[in-house]
């Protein structure tokens, strides 16, 4: 059983790597939202987006998504929607209308303003793993059932790195705490180890409305202010091929009605439950998230909303899913063109189908963000410690998934393209000539320091350096890392009645009994 959740504890600490350069574990690169300098890269044409956009359309028109919520095929039928049963077409001019309502940027602000978020624009936010149901680490070397403590310790990680901007849902799924009350102890653990925004799954009325409260008592916030603007957000997937389910509805249309953060994000791997086409997939996919940002925009007009692409294909030969494919980041970039198309931010993923934090899982990875960066994705789910397609978390993928955010964020830093007098340098080449080296000279001293990005988990030393030093490999380097910031972690700080409203919260809902489940 999970140890009860503490009652009294002090408020102060320091925010693990909160807004501050290092720390005693690493020296990493400080708090930043990362604004994306480069155009996007666009492999559709004008007519390839009207055709996709053509199909999405056609899609709701003629066939319809199953809308598996009867308050949400209501509003849809009281909108003018074609509601047959289950199944709602809509018009493209009634969605077109709709989705012009909803903002093309806005803001995400937690309990410490310091951390705000902008969706949208040229931002583009990192978040952490989320709902694998397993865990990896270097010292256990097999997978095992995620718990409570694992979970918290991911936490720990979210708020220590300063490149992940939002924790998501739960990084691990801690499976040792009953699932009626599960969403009670790993909020409460989110909102007093982190400061940053967080996530409220959309599975049931009971678990949605304990996380709205549970995220404005930890603001601080009334009723009033925290409708006010988002402070929080969703994300909810249709069950793909043309259908959302009851619970994510029901969830997403609570958030809307309460001013939150929405974020749709179809699960279309091509070939299993999308056309095997990338065209065909995309359409799908924008089909099945354009009618969930309608139904947001009619219920709250101007309603904070982001459509996100979780497009990819699975293996033909076994069904298992595949990413970061070139399949993948072409999905990724051709959803980009349409999310500007509509003008609505967008969500992707960093995500791999390896097993084990090897080879694999660093180029399936890489593959995925850097489709994110090319796309002009805004929002970045499962940055870092995904593997088996969603299934394991680990702490060591984590951490080296944490260097090549950085890296891209160094990639975006205008000083790793200006072209000043000073940048071009001609006084420094005149005086190194054709026969020296420019190690010693004072536009070098100068600059040494902060010319190149600095690395805390590759290693850049020869490879007798290396054997020398004990020959470490990758993941048990990023495991001692991942041990040093455990040791040095502290809480962020947090008002003691706030904590104990919170705490009180907790033990009253656990009374009650919670979340209902089917078991």
């Amino acid at each position: 059983m999970a140890e009860p959740t503490p009652k009294r504890r002090r408020s102060g600490g320091r925010a693990g790597g909160a807004l501050r350069r290092g720390s005693a574990a690493i020296e990493q690169m400080p708090w930043r939202l990362p604004v994306n300098p480069d155009r996007p890269t666009e492999p559709l044409n004008e007519a390839g987006v009207a055709a996709i956009h053509d199909g999405a359309m056609r899609i709701l028109e003629d066939i319809g998504i199953e809308f598996l919520n009867p308050e949400a095929c209501e509003i849809l039928r009281q909108a003018g929607c074609t509601v047959t049963g289950e199944n709602v077409r809509m018009g493209r001019d009634f969605v077109m209308e709709m989705v012009a309502k909803a903002p093309s940027q806005w803001t995400l602000t937690p309990r410490n303003p310091d951390r705000e978020l902008i969706v949208g624009g040229p931002y583009m936010l990192f978040g952490a793993v989320s709902s694998p149901p397993s865990y990896w680490d270097v010292k256990t070397g097999t997978k095992v059932p995620g718990t409570r403590q694992t979970c918290a310790n991911l936490i720990k990680l979210s708020q220590y790195f300063n490149c992940i901007h939002f924790v998501g849902g739960y990084p691990v799924e801690p499976v040792d705490l009953h699932a009626s009350t599960r969403h009670l102890d790993v909020l409460y653990d989110k909102l007093t180890l982190s400061d940053k925004v967080p996530h409220a799954y959309s599975l049931g009325k009971e678990r949605v409305e304990d996380v709205i409260e549970m995220v404005r008592i930890s603001g601080g916030w009334s009723d009033a202010e925290f409708d006010a603007s988002p402070k929080m957000y969703t994300n909810i997937n249709s069950t793909s091929p043309l259908k959302h389910d009851f619970p994510m509805l029901d969830g997403w249309m609570r958030l809307a009605r309460r001013n939150q953060g929405l974020v749709v994000t179809p699960f279309t791997l091509a070939g299993a439950m999308a056309p095997v086409t990338m065209a065909g997939a995309v359409a799908q996919s924008i089909a099945e998230a354009l009618c969930a940002v309608a139904l947001a925009q009619y219920i709250r007009p101007g309603a904070a909303c982001a459509i996100g692409t979780f497009t990819s294909n699975v293996d033909m030969k076994s069904g298992a899913p595949a990413f970061g494919t070139p399949e993948y980041m072409r999905a990724t970039q051709m959803t980009g063109q349409l999310a500007r198309f509509y003008g609505l931010p967008m969500r992707s993923s960093g995500v791999c189908a390896a097993n084990v934090p090897d080879g694999q899982s660093i180029w399936e990875t890489s593959n995925s963000l850097w489709a994110a960066v090319q796309s002009g994705t805004n929002v970045v789910y499962h940055s870092a410690g995904w593997l088996e397609g969603g299934l394991i978390a680990s702490p060591e993928k984590f951490i080296m998934d944490c260097e090549v955010l950085q890296q891209i964020q160094r990639y975006f830093e205008p000083q790793t393209f200006a072209t000043t007098a000073d940048d071009i340098a001609l006084d420094a080449i005149k005086s190194v000539g054709n026969d020296g080296h420019f190690f010693g000279i004072q536009h070098t001293q100068d600059r040494y320091s902060t010319a190149f990005y600095q690395p805390f988990v590759s290693d850049w030393r020869n490879y007798e350096a290396w054997e020398a030093a004990g020959g470490v490999w990758t993941p048990e380097r990023a495991h001692e890392i991942y041990q040093k910031i455990l040791a040095d972690f502290e809480a962020p700080p947090m008002d003691e009645a706030i904590r104990d409203e919170l705490a009180d919260f907790v033990d009253r809902r656990k009374a009650e009994g919670g979340a209902p489940t089917d078991f």
